[in-house]
């Protein structure tokens, strides 16, 4: 009886430790390994070895849940083939060497919790199918080279709680949808080109803890509504094209205390009303 047991536990283990992801997963991996030059990577993979063995990647249930390539050398883009990975919660390959397109594929991961390809050269405008996965929570493509508008479908994502677009050449105004994200903790779109106003919806963001607008193009005028996000810490809207009056609460939470660039390109700071009610009578 004792030998059976040991049998069978020894079948389970066995099963457990050649258990194999499927084709098109594996693909997909090869793929990455292949278009992103993986002979040079810092870590390698040993193509031979079972991927659960391979570095970075997780696998739960035979599903590749899971990429951390931190920092790891990744020379080339991402290919389509990313979006096969349809179990991925967690896709990490900041500051590597990644160019081209972030693949609209993306949107296929409908499981993604964690979006991080921070510090690299990625280019072209951020896909509109972001907008389709819709368990994100934290989208961190700072420090990169997109171009374009932001994707209106981004507002789509209710458990988004950290947008960090910084340090890109983003262009337009921030879509409406945006200001019905509640659970936005975090929006970092400074150092940009963005234009537009920065509309009094924006006390719809009632978790918001920071924000940053640094150094783009908006202007109008500065929503008094900004005081109504209680859990608002730190905030840095200046250098933008902002005009008017803005309440002494709001001067002294923001980091260069409002200081904006007037029409002959000249730093200039807000004038701080002595009566919130009578600069939103100014304002009307």
């Amino acid at each position: 009886m004792k030998s059976i047991f040991t049998y069978v536990a020894v079948l389970l283990v066995s099963t457990s430790v050649f258990a194999e992801i499927s084709s098109a997963e594996k693909n997909a991996l090869l793929k990455l390994y292949k278009a992103t030059k993986g002979s040079q990577w810092t870590n390698k993979w040993d193509l031979k070895s079972p991927v659960s063995s391979w570095y970075g990647i997780e696998v739960k249930n035979d599903k590749v849940t899971g990429i951390k390539l931190v920092n790891n050398n990744l020379v080339g883009e991402l290919p389509a083939e990313i979006g096969d990975l349809t179990s991925l919660e967690v896709l990490n390959l900041f500051r590597n060497d990644i160019s081209g397109v972030l693949p609209s594929t993306i949107g296929n991961l409908k499981n993604l919790i964690k979006l991080n390809v921070a510090f690299n050269k990625v280019s072209g405008a951020l896909p509109e199918t972001l907008g389709n996965a819709s368990q994100l929570k934290s989208i961190e493509l700072h420090m990169n080279r997109f171009t374009g508008a932001l994707p209106v479908g981004i507002g789509n994502l209710t458990n988004l709680e950290t947008l960090s677009l910084f340090n890109n050449e983003i262009e337009g105004s921030i879509p409406t949808s945006y200001y019905q994200l509640k659970s936005l903790k975090v929006l970092l779109l400074n150092s940009n080109k963005l234009t537009g106003r920065l509309e009094k919806e924006v006390s719809n963001l009632s978790s918001l803890e920071t924000l940053s607008l640094f150094e783009n193009k908006m202007d109008g005028q500065v929503p008094f509504d900004l005081e109504k996000l209680n859990n608002l810490k730190e905030m840095n809207i200046s250098y933008n094209m902002f005009n008017g009056f803005v309440s002494r609460n709001l001067a002294k939470l923001d980091t260069l205390n409002m200081t904006m660039i007037n029409e002959q390109g000249v730093a200039t700071t807000l004038k701080v009303s002595i009566d919130k009610n009578s600069a939103f009578a100014a304002d009307e």
